[in-house]
């Protein structure tokens, strides 16, 4: 018998560890998620000095000057009271001009102003945050099982469906 299997013959066997449960695995998936999310959103926060959801409107308004914010709260998929909310914080700080323009006076243009686009500049990317940043990236046929399993959760949770035009920002 060489030495090496005489060590291992006189050593107790490896303790089995019980396996981890599947729920369990899941769960730590979600607080990965989470993390990450809560992760990019104070870095955003220390190096623009705005929030999340403030951020993805201002680069909304960026690419798309004179947006309205009926339109705003359709690109953000948020609520349109969400989405005045929001302004009224951007406007307040002169990150945002919201005017009238055109022949429809009743309507409001917005409009990033210089001190919004520098905002944009110092602030780090994905401006949609990384949690849509990488969805956008999932194959159709990933986010339709993604899509179906998660409604199956939110029933179990009889969850309060009206968050989801919330941003995650905000929760």
């Amino acid at each position: 018998m060489s030495s090496s299997s005489s060590v291992n013959a006189s050593e107790p066997p490896p303790a089995t560890q019980p396996a981890t449960p599947p729920e369990t695995r899941v769960l730590r998936q979600f607080r990965i998620v989470f993390n990450s999310v809560k992760t990019h959103f104070r870095q955003v926060e220390r190096e623009a000095g705005v929030g999340g959801a403030q951020l993805w409107a201002l680069s909304v308004i960026q690419s798309q000057p004179g947006i309205g914010v009926t339109g705003l709260a359709r690109e953000l998929d948020i609520h349109q009271s969400t989405a005045s909310n929001l302004l009224k914080a951007l406007v307040e700080r002169g990150l945002v001009a919201a005017g009238r323009e055109g022949m429809d006076r009743r309507s409001v243009a917005l409009r990033l102003t210089p001190a919004g686009s520098e905002v944009l500049s110092s602030a780090p990317m994905p401006f949609a945050g990384v949690l849509p940043d990488a969805l956008s990236s999932l194959d159709a046929s990933t986010l339709a099982r993604l899509e179906e399993d998660l409604s199956k959760l939110i029933t179990l949770l009889e969850a309060d469906e009206t968050s989801a035009k919330v941003p995650l920002a905000q929760l």
